[in-house]
């Protein structure tokens, strides 16, 4: 609510500048809005694809496994096998090669069944031989041969995971984990298995592995190893989590992925596909550098638009809003016309024939309307009340008849100079240092006539000023006349001044006894109306008059009550 009041009282261009931006900010947003919901969409459709697809596979992969699971115990059961591992060195070398090839047939057997079996394999320690499916002359290879050996039921953990390669082993008798009589082992592809994970990504060229977290295995569809490493942790933080698929957004490295994860019960592995979310989002890439330029074009748009603007509105109008301020001050100055044919020439024509008009009225009335300030200026000085004349006479006389003729000589020279400042009617304007001294003199003369029974301090600082004529001193005549007048005891007089930065004071304070509360306001409201009161020219009031016309209306006299008890006069004149 507030920022539409600012709005109200805001420029025209502000106000174009704001409709245009309402119109345009909701047409990006609305693009923003759409291209990031499409996005979304988009990332949830392939993020549900691509677990499905997993799945697929994953399924596929579980179902191969467990039905090699189902046949190896029918291989690991085989009679020829047993009667070879049992008492294959009392055998005949004709029964033991018929035994081994028998054997081998059924290793190849075996081998063919699978495309994810690599090769087949018999683990014979009494002969110290490892039948292979193809191969003849063998020998059983130790460590590979203790590696086979699982640590504990062949269904709880099928798997075993050596130098790079994956087995399924099982052993005979089946409840021996340790030094069994013989063994059969089938290798399993790593390659198909990489293919079967390279399928789930497609061509998105996105990375595929599973992830064994027990043994620490784990087949990827490429060699990105930094990539394995962030994924490992990646899975590590969803095992713990309890989660066994889903899919999200995360970073790795420099670049955002769409990483779908399912955990497959047969391999005791995690299947983890992350895809870059450039490759999903290529189409919308490219839109949202669309809708960057188009926001780039936009802002070009606005700023030519606002451009154009100031240019053909702004600035005119501005010209025609800086000549009527002219105007307001008084400086009658016609504008250039540049554009004649269009609305502002039109403005700018009749702008130019009002100040030629105003001009010709202000160059006719002029004359008069000075004439008439300064008759009225001479009017108010005229009204100067005169009976402090016959004080001045009787106060001499009194001098002379008490033989002071030293005081009496020096009082003659304040009269003389006091009247010859009031009679000088040719200047209506004075320098302040003669108002000063003009005022000065005038405290002096009472100074004769009251003697020691008024104290008066007088520190008005005399500034290079121009001045309207007899301010001061008559604000002091008012004071002695009616604070001091009908008053017994010690008067005290204070004059002093204070300058600011856009206006000059000159207080006058008295601690008169004869002002009440009564007439403070009276006089506070006569002051308030001195303009609407032009019969009313003594006193305070002839001199506030006088300030405000030539001054203006924010100068003046001010009054209110003395902290010596009296009355406070504050006398606000201007510094230009």
């Amino acid at each position: 609510m507030k920022l539409l009041f600012r709005m109200k009282d805001s420029s025209i261009f502000m106000k174009m500048m704001a409709v245009f931006l309402s119109v345009l900010l909701p047409l990006m947003m609305i693009t923003w809005f759409i291209n990031e919901r499409g996005a979304s969409s988009i990332q949830t459709e392939i993020s549900r694809s691509t677990l499905n697809t997993a799945s697929f596979y994953l399924d596929s992969l579980d179902k191969e496994v467990e039905r090699i699971m189902q046949y190896l115990p029918n291989y690991v059961m085989d009679n020829d096998l047993m009667e070879l591992a049992a008492i294959g060195t009392d055998m005949t070398d004709y029964e033991r090669a018929q035994s081994i090839t028998l054997i081998q047939k059924r290793l190849d057997l075996m081998k063919n069944s699978s495309p994810f079996i690599q090769e087949a394999k018999a683990y014979v320690p009494k002969i110290g031989r490892t039948l292979l499916s193809v191969k003849y002359e063998t020998v059983i290879d130790e460590a590979e041969y203790a590696a086979m050996q699982h640590d504990g039921p062949f269904y709880d953990d099928p798997f075993v995971y050596w130098n790079d390669r994956l087995f399924l082993t099982m052993s005979y008798p089946t409840n021996t984990f340790k030094d069994p009589l013989y063994m059969v082992g089938i290798e399993l592809s790593t390659r198909k298995i990489k293919e079967a994970l390279q399928q789930i990504t497609g061509s998105l060229s996105g990375e595929s592995m599973l992830l064994n977290a027990g043994q620490g295995f784990l087949i990827g569809s490429s060699d990105k190893t930094e990539l394995q490493d962030e994924l490992k942790d990646f899975i590590a933080k969803k095992q713990a989590q309890g989660k066994q698929q889903g899919y999200e957004r995360v970073r790795f490295g420099d670049g955002r992925y769409l990483t779908v994860f399912k955990y497959s019960d047969v391999w005791k592995s995690y299947s983890v596909t992350c895809i870059p979310e450039s490759a999903v989002l290529g189409p919308i890439q490219t839109y949202k550098r669309w809708f960057l330029w188009a926001c780039g074009l936009a802002v070009a748009a606005g700023a030519f638009f606002s451009y154009s603007l100031m240019k053909l509105m702004y600035r005119p109008l501005m010209r025609l809003i800086h000549g009527f301020k002219r105007v307001q001050k008084l400086e009658l100055l016609p504008l250039s016309i540049d554009r004649r044919r269009d609305e502002f020439g039109y403005l700018y024509q009749a702008f130019n024939d009002t100040v030629h008009s105003l001009k010709t009225l202000i160059e006719q009335n002029y004359e008069q309307r000075i004439r008439s300030q300064r008759s009225e200026l001479k009017r108010l000085q005229s009204q100067i009340n005169p009976h402090f004349l016959y004080n001045c006479f009787f106060v001499l006389c009194r001098l002379i008849k008490s033989d002071k003729k030293e005081k009496a000589y020096q009082f003659c020279l304040y009269i003389g100079e006091y009247f010859q400042f009031i009679t000088r009617n040719d200047e209506d304007i004075i320098p302040f240092e003669l108002e000063i001294k003009h005022s000065r003199t005038y405290v002096e003369m009472q100074s004769v006539c009251y003697g020691d029974r008024i104290q008066v301090r007088f520190e008005v600082e005399p500034l290079p000023l121009q001045v309207p004529r007899l301010i001061l001193q008559p604000i002091i005549e008012n004071a002695y006349k009616h604070g001091f007048g009908g008053m017994a005891g010690r008067g005290d007089l204070r004059i002093c001044s204070v300058r600011r930065t856009d206006r000059f004071t000159i207080c006058v304070e008295d601690n008169g006894n004869s002002l009440d509360d009564d007439k403070l306001e009276q006089l506070r409201l006569r002051l308030a109306h001195a303009g609407d009161r032009i019969e009313e020219t003594t006193g305070l009031i002839n001199v506030h008059r006088r300030i405000q016309l030539h001054y203006g209306r924010e100068y003046g006299l001010e009054v209110s009550r003395s902290s010596l008890g009296g009355l406070k006069v504050l006398i606000h004149l201007g510094m230009e």
